[in-house]
């Protein structure tokens, strides 16, 4: 019995390795941090300190300077709890994530009605029967007959923003 309390006893004391990881994770998280828009980071939830030290890191111009407070918001991200920061950041990689799936899916959509015209908005139509048929065909037209012209692609442009809002009314919860 004896032996095996000095066993455990003997690897109480933290890994060098791990705390340099986590240290060095912390540094990077701290980076992020730095490097956010600020509106972005309003919607973090931070204490008063750390958002203060982000804040003048952010003003420090001088590499050392700049280093130092990088290293001192690492500090105080180990001293804090960061699973709230950590979970308002992953919420906020999803929503870009969802906003850019989106935006892909319509420009797609734009692409194949500009590429084959007809079949291409009677499959879009087919699944989506609410939208206008009509002004659909229209902007369509418009646009393939600028292309098919070589001119600017105003109505391309023009056709993403109706599918964009056409789509978004179509499934507001998607």
């Amino acid at each position: 019995m004896k032996a095996e309390d000095e066993f455990e006893y003997e690897y109480e004391r933290p890994n060098k390795s791990l705390l340099k990881r986590e240290a060095e994770d912390m540094k990077r998280l701290g980076d992020e941090l730095v490097n956010m828009a600020p509106s972005d980071l309003e919607q973090i939830p931070l204490p008063e300190n750390l958002r203060d030290a982000i804040e003048l890191a952010r003003r420090i111009t001088a590499h050392g300077g700049a280093a130092r407070q990088r290293q001192l918001i690492g500090k105080l991200l180990r001293k804090n709890d960061i699973t709230e920061i950590r979970a308002a950041l992953e919420a906020k990689a999803l929503d870009e994530r969802l906003r850019a799936r989106e935006f892909h899916r319509i420009e797609t959509w734009r692409n194949r009605l500009l590429d084959e015209g007809d079949p291409a908005v009677d499959a879009l139509l087919a699944t989506h029967p609410q939208l206008d048929a009509s002004q659909l065909r229209t902007l369509v037209g418009t646009a393939r007959h600028e292309a098919a012209r070589g001119r600017p692609p105003a109505a391309a442009r023009e056709l993403f923003r109706w599918l964009r809002e056409a789509l978004a009314e179509a499934a507001p919860g998607a």
